[in-house]
């Protein structure tokens, strides 16, 4: 893996999949598609939508555990503080050598700079919120985001997705 060309297609999923506008019913249906692809796929997923301090949407797979919760609700802040997406965070991180703890004093209970959780960007108002899934190896954490945004956005997916490792 590549991590200058993985920051560089992240910042591009980031910049291109942003919603018109985002109310509670966009995010119940968005929700709802996510989890009927998880389950298609017979994921254990723990999905987290929220804007910034409000859950609109959750949902715990069969094969979840809470671990699943705590690694989705860390990641979430790490949108929170960041406005960027948790992968992305975590490969400047790793890029830098270093830990969120060492650079910015946040610490690991409550920030994980692992892939999965995605800001959640409206077009008139930047990043109000996360989607975050917490479940499979980081990279399919972030990249099954992408591609669920990609499908309820009309984004080709093939055209943002990061490159095969």
């Amino acid at each position: 893996m590549d991590i200058a060309h993985d920051l560089q297609s992240i910042a591009a999923q980031e910049k291109a999949l942003v919603f018109p506008h985002f109310d509670t019913d966009r995010a119940w249906q968005f929700g709802v598609a996510l989890r009927e692809m998880a389950t298609t796929r017979g994921l254990a997923l723990v999905i987290d939508i929220r804007t910034f301090g409000q859950q609109l949407f959750f949902s715990a797979l069969e094969g979840t555990t809470p671990d699943n919760l705590d690694w989705a609700r860390r990641k979430g802040n790490v949108v929170a503080q960041f406005r960027r997406s948790s992968y992305s965070v975590g490969l400047r991180m790793q890029q830098a050598g270093s830990t969120l703890a060492e650079k910015h004093g946040l610490s690991f209970a409550d920030y994980a700079s692992h892939g999965g959780a995605f800001p959640l960007t409206v077009s008139s108002a930047g990043v109000i919120g996360s989607v975050t899934v917490s479940g499979l190896p980081q990279r399919s954490d972030h990249e099954l985001v992408v591609e669920a945004l990609c499908a309820h956005l009309g984004h080709d997916y093939g055209k943002l997705a990061l490159a095969k490792v």
